[in-house]
């Protein structure tokens, strides 16, 4: 496969998992643990994406989620193009310290 055959996608999770007791927080956590170390970055508090290499990463990358799900609680995932995803606007009113608005070029390492 040739660089301008490639297509870079986004995978985007969305999740809402109950936090009453301390358990449901430690199962909390190490799914947001999970995404970070699995090259996810937070978008919101439960909303994350990562970046993937085409079709086939995506697809590996939704198994891996499946396979880390906690017992409660729901979670979503969402597949966009890299274009579709720079059309995303962020609208802030008073950013807090996590939030920023960044550079508008997606940077690849």
């Amino acid at each position: 496969m040739e660089a301008d055959d490639v297509r870079f996608m986004w995978l985007m999770v969305f999740f809402d998992l109950p936090v009453k007791t301390k358990p449901q927080r430690g199962r909390a956590s190490r799914f947001r643990q999970f995404l970070k170390k699995d090259g996810y970055i937070m978008l919101q508090f439960s909303v994350y994406a990562r970046v993937c290499r085409g079709q086939d990463a995506v697809d590996k990358h939704i198994r891996r989620v499946r396979t880390s799900l906690p017992n409660e609680g729901s979670i979503r995932t969402l597949q966009v193009t890299d274009k579709q995803f720079g059309r995303m606007e962020l609208m802030l009113g008073t950013a807090t310290k996590t939030e920023q608005i960044g550079p508008s070029q997606m940077v690849l390492l």
